[in-house]
């Protein structure tokens, strides 16, 4: 049988060591060394009503989530955990820890939370699983800190996915944790990124999604070399010169650097 440190390599575990990230409220976020430390228990929720963890680990997270939610369902992948995490947790009957895959979940039809400790090699999916999940109110994730910082605009550089979903999700980074407060610790810091399905969308109907997905993926597509260029190929040069006037955007500005909000106006201008 691997030993706890190679089963945890294996499944890209890397457990929170440090409580203090758990506990503090978002309100206390500070920084001790240049680690600013924050809640990842829903910040903007007290209580939840249903509140699932992504990989439970040996627990640290889990007992404050536990705390600040109504109902918990803790997912652990890891099968030597379980036993632990239920013997832990068993006067605790709205905790339930759940052996098996998160991902393999059906997201719940009510409106829940997510938050968790994820493996850095299975973010992506995570984030995806719950982009689309319809039921989904709010999401807390400790992610590789690069990611985090490119999902939310932190470099001053917008990513495809996360002005696609805009207008119906908000991206926002609430902290950095060093590496050193796991076990074993990662190669790199991690960030505390939270995704938050806005209670209006910003655009609604069938057709201005459309239109918006369509408008973002070609500007993205990079056909023409700039990000004016690649609109002139749907749209009227002077259109698209009123639509950067509009959004008081340089026409060479790099598709990257142009803040959700920008889009919003693009789209606007080029759809009236």
């Amino acid at each position: 049988m691997a030993r706890p440190t190679q089963r945890a390599r294996t499944l890209s575990q890397n457990f929170l060591a440090d409580r203090a990230t758990a506990e503090l409220p978002q309100s206390r976020m500070r920084s001790t060394g240049g680690t600013p430390t924050a809640r990842l228990a829903a910040p903007d929720q007290r209580h939840p009503p249903l509140l699932l963890e992504v990989g439970a680990g040996n627990g640290a997270l889990t007992e404050s989530l536990a705390r600040r939610s109504r109902e918990l369902h803790a997912y652990e992948i890891d099968p030597r955990l379980v036993p632990g995490l239920r013997a832990r947790f068993a006067r605790s009957p709205h905790v339930h820890v759940v052996a098996g895959d998160f991902l393999a979940a059906r997201p719940p039809r009510t409106p829940f939370s997510v938050a968790g400790n994820v493996p850095f090699s299975r973010t992506a999916d995570i984030v995806d699983w719950c982009l689309s999940a319809p039921g989904l109110t709010d999401a807390t994730l400790l992610t590789q800190l690069e990611y985090a910082r490119k999902r939310t605009g932190d470099y001053g550089r917008w990513s495809l996915l996360t002005v696609l979903t805009w207008p119906h999700h908000e991206w926002r980074l609430l902290g950095r944790v060093g590496r050193h407060r796991f076990r074993p610790a990662p190669r790199v810091d991690a960030g505390i990124l939270r995704i938050q399905r806005r209670p209006a969308p910003l655009l609604t109907g069938t057709g201005p999604r459309r239109t918006w997905s369509d408008l973002v993926e070609l500007g993205f597509s990079g056909v023409g070399g700039s990000l004016h260029a690649s609109l002139r190929r749907a749209h009227p040069r002077r259109r698209v010169d009123a639509a950067f006037r509009a959004a008081r955007l340089d026409p060479g500005v790099f598709v990257g650097e142009v803040a959700p909000d920008r889009w919003l106006r693009l789209h606007e201008e080029l759809t009236a």
